[in-house]
């Protein structure tokens, strides 16, 4: 056991007070540190501010706009230069609420009439610690992310995610057949597109095979091609997927949506490295490495005949399970200014970025869709801005919270709470749709049961767009 004199001790936030008057200084002292549960320091004037700044580091500072030596103005400009992080709350007396006004137009963080209510300030004075804490932890993480080694386009440093890269490096250069398991959005492409590139195959392009989007005769033929004759339309023999996979890498994604009649010939494939290309005789031996990748429970499958059991132990050779967001929470701040960094370079947007109330809303929020879902709303946010991300929740559909409260909507008349209901569900419900089939909204409308044109009629109705659901 431990002592606590061992465990780390976490630095007090500090608040620096400038005022000329001091009694203002020494009921501010008072009341800040009491209440904000902070240390705080004062300064005179704000030449004497100026000089503090040297030697302390604080989170906040409150000053007086009217002083004889430097102003708050050109007090708020000089630690602007030395630390834009810091919170600056402008105090403002009769007749200087032009001055405030141009203090919030060059970068302070509120400002406040004199005389001003107690526990107003101290409000004000909370909010400038938490908005100082998260430009920090920004700064740190961002700091943080140009030392990262990026393993094969993973970021993060979670536990969680480390076990998953650990797995794959421990399998990359092998032959073993890879089952890669995981919710949608949590990088099961990208898993396998590392176990390629990790291998001594990585000189021959990867395939992929998106198994849900062929239908049962396409799919087939796809896979294990055809001579010239095979059926009505096959003019020219083609080449399978299997066979252009040849020395490197077949993906099939999402597995669990093969047909029973494909899973058997897909069986051989595994047992003896070899196709039959439809309408030949002839077997072809192959040199491919299969890695297959599902979000489904395919054992439930099993159970139902839908997924056969020898297939699953064929594929099941070593299984890497790819963690969800929930899993890896402590990574989302990294994904989040990774991704920033990265969309705001690819579409030339240096001036793009993320207000700290939103901010707090993305580290706190579920995200249901994964890493799919938080890279989607970053590129949404490089695209066209925050506002109104936080307040509406956009990209929330808490797992742990699936029964609505609608308390906030009993006061309202019963049409509008009803309306503001269908608003809420819709909006969750096409954006859950939307990411998990990437943007395709013909896969969405036929996975939902309605017409293409009837899903888009909805998502117009609700301002929601497809491409912001593209990877």
């Amino acid at each position: 056991m431990t002592s606590d004199s061992n465990k780390p001790q976490l630095s007090p936030k500090l608040v620096m007070i400038v005022d000329d008057e001091p009694d203002m200084l020494a009921m501010l002292r008072l009341v800040i540190q009491k209440k904000c549960r902070c240390d705080v320091i004062t300064a005179a004037s704000g030449r004497v501010a100026l000089e503090k700044l040297k030697n302390s580091h604080p989170d906040v500072i409150v000053t007086d706009i009217k002083m004889p030596d430097l102003d708050g103005l050109e007090l708020l400009k000089k630690v602007r230069e030395h630390d834009a992080t810091i919170s600056v709350i402008i105090m403002t007396g009769y007749g200087t609420i032009d001055m405030a006004v141009q203090a919030l137009k060059d970068g302070a963080y509120d400002f406040l009439e004199k005389p001003f209510d107690q526990n107003h300030i101290v409000h004000i004075a909370k909010k400038g610690l938490e908005r100082t804490a998260l430009l920090r932890t920004n700064q740190r993480l961002q700091n943080q992310l140009n030392t990262i080694a990026q393993p094969e386009g993973f970021v993060g440093k979670s536990p969680a995610l480390k076990r998953a890269l650990d797995l794959i490096k421990r399998v990359a250069d092998t032959d073993a057949t890879v089952l890669i398991r995981g919710e949608s959005g949590t990088g099961k492409e990208v898993a396998a597109r590392a176990l390629h590139n990790l291998s001594n195959r990585k000189n021959h392009t990867m395939v992929t095979v998106n198994c849900p989007a062929l239908p049962e005769h396409i799919l087939e033929s796809e896979l294990f091609g055809y001579s010239k004759g095979a059926f009505t339309g096959a003019v020219q023999a083609k080449k399978g997927l299997f066979l252009e996979a040849d020395r490197s890498t077949i993906l099939l994604d999402e597995i669990a949506d093969i047909p029973v009649s494909v899973q058997t010939k897909l069986l051989r494939v595994l047992q003896e490295k070899e196709i039959q290309p439809l309408g030949q005789n002839k077997t072809m031996k192959i040199d491919a490495r299969v890695v297959a990748s599902t979000n489904q429970d395919l054992e439930a499958k099993i159970e139902a005949g839908e997924f056969r059991e020898d297939l699953f132990y064929r594929l099941n050779v070593v299984t890497i399970t790819m963690p969800s967001l929930r899993e890896m929470s402590e990574d989302v701040p990294l994904l989040i200014h990774h991704y920033l960094s990265y969309f705001k370079d690819h579409y030339n947007r240096p001036e793009a970025e993320i207000s700290p109330k939103t901010l707090q809303y993305l580290y706190s929020n579920n995200w249901p869709g994964n890493i799919r879902e938080l890279r989607n709303t970053i590129k949404r946010i490089v695209l066209i801005g925050d506002s109104g991300i936080a307040e509406n929740g956009e990209g929330e559909t808490d797992s742990a919270n699936k029964t609505e409260r609608f308390e906030d909507l009993y006061p309202i008349h019963y049409n509008d709470a009803k309306s503001e209901i269908l608003r809420r569900f819709s909006v969750g419900y096409l954006r859950n749709l939307l990411q998990e089939h990437q943007g395709n909204v013909t896969n969405a409308a036929a996975a939902c049961g309605l017409e293409r044109q009837g899903l888009q009629r909805i998502m117009r109705r609700y301002n929601i767009v497809s491409a912001d659901f593209k990877s």
